[in-house]
């Protein structure tokens, strides 16, 4: 290898283009927001007998506050920065030996809600991925201690003796088993290829395989002929709830046993089941407890310099991710630097215009490259790559870690190999145990941090404050393909979820806002501060909602008339805000429709997601609750699943978020529809955008209106909420009607 190779670096850093023209034309749009700020203070009604005073003025905070938030998130369009690895090159230049060992935790709760079929499709796909098997180890963290989860990957220890040679043989994309078979069919080559005889072989081995798994899953235990074939089922002998066991693991394969090879006699990947130490009086602290339990674990049994961990619905959908992201952990240049590698979750099942808005466009395709220009990503919980020994709480020496990761210490020797296997449990049963922790810095200083509902930006956020750097790699091939929300209460639980464990970082002694002062750029705190406050744009938003609809109905002006020059700003920033918007969805490989039901996801998130989120947080602080943890269903029921493909959104049932989305809906159409009827079209005229904006509402909320009244299948609103949502509507209109709300 010459030395322009030697000093060619693993990967480069480009600035996104245009980014001058962008900030001229925030600054316009600065502009813009300043003279709507001066027309509220100019106009603003000075009797208190002036019919809404007091409305205006909470326009002016709501603006304030909209205003200020454009601010913060203008940081993250400030400078981002896009990656480029050369995995091409890294592999020039380190041999097999010479690549750090790697260990993959895979975290399951609930075989119920997370099927043991989609568990090992994921452990699969990364025991397959494109990298020596000698030194990766794969961990699978079952919260839920289900012995037929064990069962399952013990099928899967098994299969995999046939499916990885045959992915490595056949380059094969994805490598998740189940994913796979779905792209492809046996007529993909011809029938007297040996390729097709091959692909029909393995194809019946997972077939077989899937079969007794979810025969066993039905029936809900593994039958006993099949436990007494195997040691590891002796350890449910005691087992007495998912809540209430001991500590269970199980190395299934490893390199010191001989029958751990595959069909083609290449040793495979280290393989353990796991369930650790639970009792119903101790704080097991969800999936963090679960992660912190694996890094001890994975420490005495293979000890990978380098630690992916993803969710059990995310496969891994690229066989060269793991390389790419080591051509940033370990570049000669730059890679001591940096703490972790975050890629964005994909979804396969994301419908053509994205109903619900989870595929997260804009976060991922544009705000997280944002981030990576002030210092790097959050850390968002699956599909990272981390190094070991910054999980584990060491801070950023640049010397001490450039001597690190440049010396001969690169690698992963697996030293323990020599020790019994038995012995390798029985050492690890007792980093297991739900006292362990105590009296340490585990969850502290140490692992995943505990205390918050987003345990992993808050562990990423203190690792960034110890001085490392993360970097964000959106490959062209997603990295990670997982499961969406396919109803409206999964989604909204979901941001729910997020936006209050956001919140809880704000106000908590991991602050961004405070605490993080000094420690991490500016640019980055500002970015940080833009999600954690997420919840109170609850407040404005449904003051928007609410106010200049019932101020149409009684025909009070809150705007300026089209003929005035203060029409101008409203128009501009409206127009410049969508149209920004518009084009960043659409250039994140969107749709118009999708934009436009991004656009009412954005309204319902922030009127119920972020409003129960904060009236949670502040019932929590009082110490009224405690923190819960909600794992999402991965799999619709098969009505569900097609009205979800049909893009028809789903209700189901009563639940306080979707009875508050159901009554402003109805509020809101009851508004203008009293309006226009008092008014007439006159009303376009004297009251331009307050018309507008009730328009716009109504024609955003019509998949609700359907709901309520057209639709008869299940996933309609149960006939309790159209009657809870239908009275309170009518009674805010003709409160105001008889002059209850002329004070405002």
């Amino acid at each position: 290898m010459g030395k322009n190779e030697e000093s060619h670096p693993l990967f480069e850093t480009r600035r996104a283009k245009g980014i001058f023209i962008h900030r001229i034309f925030s600054f316009s749009m600065f502009l813009g927001i300043l003279f709507i700020w001066v027309y509220r203070v100019s106009y603003m009604p000075r009797k208190s007998s002036e019919d809404g005073k007091w409305v205006w003025f909470g326009m002016f905070l709501c603006e304030l506050w909209f205003g200020l938030y454009w601010l913060m998130r203008l940081s993250l369009r400030w400078n981002p920065v896009f990656r480029q690895p050369f995995p091409h090159t890294l592999s020039q230049r380190y041999d097999d030996d010479k690549l750090p060992g790697v260990d993959i935790y895979v975290c399951t709760a609930d075989p119920e809600i997370e099927p043991p079929m989609m568990v090992i499709n994921t452990v699969l796909s990364v025991m397959a991925y494109d990298y020596p098997t000698h030194k990766l180890s794969v961990y699978l963290s079952d919260d839920g201690g289900s012995d037929i989860t064990f069962y399952a990957l013990l099928e899967a220890s098994n299969f995999a003796k046939h499916w990885l040679p045959f992915c490595k043989k056949f380059n094969v994309e994805p490598r998740s088993p189940a994913a796979y078979f779905k792209s492809v069919s046996s007529t993909t080559y011809s029938n007297d290829s040996i390729n097709a005889k091959e692909l029909v072989t393995i194809k019946k081995l997972y077939e077989d395989m899937e079969s007794i798994i979810e025969n066993a899953s039905k029936v809900g235990e593994v039958a006993e002929e099949i436990r007494s074939k195997h040691k590891g089922f002796s350890q449910w002998n005691s087992f007495s709830s998912r809540r209430d066991h001991d500590a269970i693991i199980q190395i299934l394969l490893h390199g010191k046993d001989s029958s751990a090879k595959d069909i083609d006699g290449i040793v495979l990947p280290t393989l353990v089941y796991l369930s650790r130490e639970k009792r119903p009086h101790v704080a097991h602290n969800f999936k963090a407890g679960a992660m912190n339990s694996l890094i001890r674990v994975s420490s005495i049994i293979s000890n990978g310099k380098i630690i992916l961990n993803v969710d059990c619905d995310m496969y891994a959908n690229n066989a060269q991710s793991l390389k790419e992201a080591l051509c940033f952990l370990i570049d000669e240049e730059k890679g001591h630097e940096i703490a972790f590698v975050q890629t964005p979750q994909g979804f396969e099942n994301l419908t053509k215009n994205d109903i619900y808005g989870g595929a997260l466009r804009v976060i991922y395709e544009w705000e997280f490259p944002g981030m990576d220009g002030f210092g790097g990503p959050m850390y968002i919980g699956s599909g990272c790559f981390h190094k070991r020994d910054t999980l584990c709480g060491k801070k950023f020496n640049d010397q001490e870690s450039l001597k690190h990761w440049n010396g001969e210490d690169i690698n992963n020797d697996q030293s323990m190999t020599k020790t019994s296997l038995h012995l390798l449990e029985q050492k690890s049963k007792a980093l297991l145990s739900c006292t362990y922790e105590n009296n340490t810095l585990w969850g502290k200083e140490m692992g995943l941090l505990y205390g918050c509902a987003v345990e992993d930006v808050i562990t990423g956020l203190a690792i960034q404050c110890r001085g490392w750097k993360s970097v964000y790699y959106n490959p062209k091939r997603k990295a990670f393909l997982g499961v969406s929300p396919t109803t409206l209460p999964e989604a909204l639980v979901q941001h729910k979820r997020w936006s209050e464990g956001g919140f809880q970082i704000l106000l908590s002694k991991y602050s961004a806002a405070w605490c993080a002062y000094g420690l991490i750029s500016p640019g980055l705190q500002i970015t940080y501060c833009f999600y954690n406050l997420w919840v109170l744009n609850c407040l404005p938003t449904l003051y928007y909602s609410i106010f200049p609809s019932l101020c149409l109905l009684k025909g009070i002006s809150l705007f300026p008339q089209m003929s005035s020059p203060w029409f101008i700003p409203y128009a501009y920033v409206t127009l410049g805000e969508n149209t920004q918007c518009l084009l960043e969805f659409l250039w994140s490989e969107g749709t118009i429709k999708g934009y436009w039901n991004d656009l009412r996801m954005w309204l319902y998130k922030r009127t119920s997601s972020y409003l129960f989120a904060l009236i949670d947080t502040i019932f929590k602080s009082l110490g009224f609750s405690s923190l819960a943890f909600v794992i999402s269903a991965k799999v619709a029921e098969e009505n569900v699943s097609q009205r979800y493909k049909k893009e028809i959104m789903e209700f189901g049932n009563s639940s306080p978020m979707l009875t508050l989305l159901a009554t402003l809906a109805l509020f809101n159409l009851f508004c203008l529809v009293g309006a226009l009827f008092k008014g007439g079209l006159g009303m376009l005229m004297v009251l331009p955008l307050q018309v507008l904006l009730s328009v716009v509402l109504v024609l955003i909320n019509l998949p609700l209106y359907e709901g309520l009244f057209l639709r008869k299948d299940k996933g309609r609103f149960p006939t309790s909420v159209v009657f809870k949502s239908m009275a309170v509507a009518l009674s805010a209109c003709v409160l105001s009607n008889v002059n209850v709300f002329t004070t405002i």
